[in-house]
């Protein structure tokens, strides 16, 4: 009975462990279809990587879309007549303050003989910008607007996933640096590639700011004209230019008589001395007859 005991505990025992060389194979196996971790060995050791190594490969590392509802850069362009200057400028630059924007620049042209024109940058918010593209119309009429749009989600997206691996990346450089010991090659190395992935991350933080900022404010060019006089030049009276053009035309009349002058009295001069010598023969030949 004892024995039959014994032999049936020892049995327990080898179906509770299993068999060794059938578990170190199952760990192997697993071990050797389990995908390597960028930064790590196949033993499962820190190891350097690259920063062209860090790549989204599933769902762990899928990045959520931005929070901004439309990663939209809008441009748009505008040309307005109105019949005075000065109180076109100010209507526009009411609408940018009415609207949540402000003005970025501002070009004046009120120069003689120049047409009197303004032409206003203004930046305003994205989710106003047709709200501000329409208050145009009331300020003058409206002779041109051109929009154009740049669709930048896929790059955000993109930009913020290189940024959040590079960070990734830095803290394993990090966890490299204070935690493995070696020559002071090795050590240098991973600083200097530590200061590569810090100047990616600037870069991509840069370009990140760049996206937000011009998504989220749009860009309107408003050109504001006074229209063109129908008879003489911008900026100058209707009646001052008609008077100094018949100034004008009488000058160029005295100036075309002067300058006739010097072939008309050498033509009488000789015209007046043949003129004497035919009358003197005349004479002379009267005399004679008589």
């Amino acid at each position: 009975m004892k024995r039959r005991s014994l032999l049936a505990l020892v049995l327990l025992s080898l179906l509770a462990c299993g068999d060794p060389a059938r578990q170190f194979a199952t760990d192997s196996t697993a071990a050797a279809s389990a995908p390597r971790r960028i930064g790590y060995d196949a033993a499962g050791r820190p190891a350097r990587a690259m920063l062209n190594e860090v790549v989204v490969t599933g769902v762990a590392d899928a990045l959520p879309l931005p929070t901004e509802t439309s990663m939209v850069i809008r441009t748009a362009t505008a040309s307005l007549k109105v019949d005075s200057l000065e109180p076109a400028v100010v209507a526009v630059r009411e609408l940018a303050a009415r609207v949540g924007g402000f003005v970025a620049n501002t070009d004046v042209q009120t120069g003689e003989g120049q047409l009197r024109s303004a032409s206003i940058e203004l930046k305003v918010p994205a989710t106003r910008f047709d709200e501000a593209l329409s208050g145009l119309k009331p300020i003058g009429k409206l002779e041109s607007a051109n929009v154009e749009t740049e669709d930048v989600g896929e790059e955000y997206v993109d930009v913020t996933a290189r940024m959040d691996n590079a960070h990734r990346l830095e803290q394993r450089l990090i966890d490299l640096l204070t935690t493995r010991t070696g020559k002071l090659k090795d050590v240098l190395d991973v600083e200097q590639s530590l200061a590569q992935v810090r100047e990616e991350i600037e870069r991509y933080e840069g370009r990140l700011r760049y996206l937000k900022a011009h998504t989220a404010m749009s860009t309107l060019t408003v050109t504001v004209h006074e229209p063109r006089p129908i008879v003489g030049s911008a900026g100058r009276s209707v009646m001052g230019e008609a008077f100094r053009g018949a100034w004008r035309n009488f000058v160029t009349f005295l100036a075309v008589f002067v300058q006739a002058l010097g072939i008309i009295i050498p033509l009488g001069a000789i015209a007046g001395a043949v003129w004497l010598v035919v009358r003197a023969r005349d004479r002379a030949s009267s005399r004679a007859a008589a």
